[in-house]
Order: structure tokens, then sequence, then C-alpha cells
């Protein structure tokens, strides 16, 4: 009874700071606060308070907690412990490669450098699709 007072007192109190803000035509910051002001008195008219108030005093829920966290400290003990030994990506005796021994080969030609861009984009040449780098692309990593 008392968290349903104080949960309308605030937004009472929300709700008069939206009117002074509209007051002085700020209306976007009126509307925000207004928003912000009316969470409480939604929550105490869906249950929400009055769920929360029974789950505090629950030695049941306090016991569930306990075993969210126990859950999300295991997820993350793991978690580390993968990343620390390599993860699903390591290479282990017996497995094959996955990935290719050329797929790290840079893909520059003999220059290195960059070459010189023509006047006219690809597209603009009429070929239509002109999807053969991406070909020459997948040909090269053997897919």
């Amino acid at each position: 009874m008392l968290a349903e007072t104080i949960c309308s007192a605030v937004s009472a109190a929300g709700l008069g700071i939206a009117a002074v803000t509209a007051y002085r035509k700020r209306f976007l910051t009126a509307a925000r606060v207004a928003a912000y002001s009316l969470v409480p008195v939604g929550l105490v008219m869906t249950g929400v308070v009055g769920w929360l108030a029974s789950t505090a005093l629950s030695p049941l829920a306090w016991a569930g907690f306990g075993v969210l966290a126990l859950s999300a400290v295991l997820f993350t003990l793991t978690r580390a412990v993968e990343r620390r030994r390599g993860g699903k990506g390591a290479i282990r005796s017996g497995e094959a490669d996955p990935v290719a021994p050329a797929a790290s080969a840079p893909s520059l030609g003999r220059g290195g450098g960059r070459t010189a861009r023509t006047a006219t984009p690809p597209a603009a040449t009429g070929s239509g699709d002109d999807f053969s780098d991406i070909e020459a692309i997948l040909k090269k990593h053997g897919i």
C-alpha cells in the first residue's frame, strides 16, 4: 500500500514538472518528463510493484536469483576458459585445417600499390552485370 502511494506521488510530481516545462514552451522536454512520470503509475496498475514486493520477501525467490547468478558466473567462466585455450577456432591434432593454406596470401599484384581508377565506373562500361571480380575471388579461394 505504501509503495503504491509513493509511486502515485512521484508520478503526480513528475506531471506537475511536465506542466511547468510545457508552460515554458519546451514541449519536447515536457513530453519526455510526462512519459517518465507515468511509468511508476503504470507499474502499479499492472501489478509489477505488488509482484516485486512479494518477491522481495520470498526466500524461494531469492534462492532462484542465486541460482540464476550461479548460472551467469558459470557461463562467464566457461567463456573465459574457452577464449584462453583458443576456443572453437583452435586447430587440434587430428582435425582438418579449417582455413585454406592460401587464404592468408595477399591479393595485391606485384607492385603492391594501388592502381589508378578509370574515369568511368565498371557498371557504366555497358557490361550489364559485372561480377567477374567476385567470381575471381571465389575461384581463388576454391569456392
